[in-house]
């Protein structure tokens, strides 16, 4: 008998997504009558709107969304993106250079998977979402961190990215506004960093998921749009999740080069075929329709990112940026750790997110998951009420920290 693994080193190698373990961990709780509350999940906690409901019904009876579509995605959803990705970034593409995916997680996969050859590096600037360094070293590249803190915002400088450069180095990992942290970097700094990685002949991959979810004074800018030079070196991946309250229903996008798109094209042909037809009729209405049910579930972040703010602010020993974009705030919990907590003494993040899903029922990401272990993620995609509830549960625990 064959004492071989069973299981490949390539996916026995990949990680359980941290936040997604979180959410389930809070759920099975929950059903077991506990009263958790969850800030694992980014997922917002609006319906998604009717009008797009309604084209997911109509697509339903049509005869024509009952079979095989064009693997890279319905023509007419490609001409719809390019169109919104004029309007909401100024960058101009046509629909050839469009890829529709099942969600962004695909997206952020194909594209790693079509730029990179095995050893290839990307740099990957930390606090990181799980899921890039996974996509990463799937495809077989290999990520270089290059790591941020509060102290500047958790923005990382062109220098901090020029250490970080070998020659192995192929492609800039960049993303703003960010996951976990909800920095938003300045069109002056996008177009530093861009300039920087043209002139170091590198590619860009670009998140742009939460371009709609910015605050105050920040502002979104397009890699391509402020360094149009980088353009025929940078891809773009999308999608509805988050602005449009569509999480489940899986559409995401890629946006790069007609080679690149053609050739990622080519992979999704054999890896899924087409998107579910009518999650694309859905994506199609709320791609073209105005952006007012956007506008008030950011309104809504907005004022949840006020009040979380304010409210971790105020425990002893946690340090808050104020989050510019997206809807996670990333407090530094680096004064907590080594304090006896209700007779335990976290020693790490982790230990602190487990102890505060114990004692307070409150379900947290610690910073381990992300690339920067002292930290906590927490989105405020959750009504008011329980944001204040569960924060106010995590202000009384750690207010005896001593």
């Amino acid at each position: 008998m064959s004492d071989r693994p069973r299981i490949s080193q390539r996916i026995g190698g990949i990680s359980e997504s941290a936040t997604l373990a979180v959410d389930a961990k809070a759920k099975a709780m929950k059903a077991e009558g506990r009263p958790v509350i969850g800030f694992g999940a980014g997922e917002p906690d609006f319906p998604t709107p009717d009008y797009i409901v309604e084209a997911a019904v109509e697509a339903a009876r049509d005869p024509r969304f009952h079979r095989y579509t064009p693997a890279g995605g319905l023509p007419e959803l490609k001409e719809a993106l390019a169109a919104k990705t004029l309007r909401d970034s100024g960058y101009e593409v046509e629909p050839s250079q469009v890829l529709v995916t099942n969600g962004g997680k695909q997206a952020i996969y194909e594209a790693f998977a079509t730029l990179l050859d095995p050893g290839d590096e990307v740099i990957v600037i930390a606090p990181y979402w799980t899921t890039y360094p996974e996509s990463i070293k799937l495809a077989g590249g290999v990520p270089r961190y290059v790591v941020t803190d509060e102290s500047t915002g958790y923005l990382a400088t062109v220098e901090q990215l020029e250490q970080a450069r070998t020659e192995r180095t192929k492609v800039l990992l960049f993303v703003s506004p960010s996951n976990p942290t909800g920095a938003v970097y300045t069109p002056d700094q996008v177009r530093g960093i861009g300039r920087w990685a043209a002139e170091a002949g590198l590619w860009v991959m670009t998140d742009e998921i939460y371009e709609h979810l910015v605050y105050g004074d920040a502002r979104f800018s397009s890699m391509p749009v402020e360094v149009p030079e980088l353009a025929d070196r940078t891809v773009v991946v999308n999608g509805v999740a988050k602005t449009y309250a569509m999480t489940g229903w899986r559409v995401g996008w890629v946006i790069g080069p007609k080679d690149v798109v053609k050739a990622a094209s080519n992979l999704q042909s054999h890896a899924t075929s087409n998107v579910a037809n009518v999650s694309q009729a859905a994506a199609l209405a709320a791609v073209t329709g105005d952006l007012s049910a956007v506008e008030r579930m950011r309104e809504a972040f907005d004022r949840r990112r006020r009040t979380i703010v304010r409210m971790l602010g105020d425990i002893p020993g946690v340090v808050c940026p104020e989050p510019q974009g997206a809807f996670y705030a990333y407090p530094s919990v680096k004064g907590l750790l080594g304090k006896e907590i209700r007779g335990v003494r976290p020693q790490d993040s982790a230990e602190l997110a487990k102890l505060i899903l114990e004692q307070a029922e409150v379900a947290v990401v610690p910073g381990e998951a992300f690339g920067t272990p002292g930290y906590l993620r927490l989105s405020y995609a959750l009504g008011d009420a329980d944001l204040a509830e569960g924060v106010g549960r995590i202000q009384k625990l750690l207010g005896e920290a001593a």
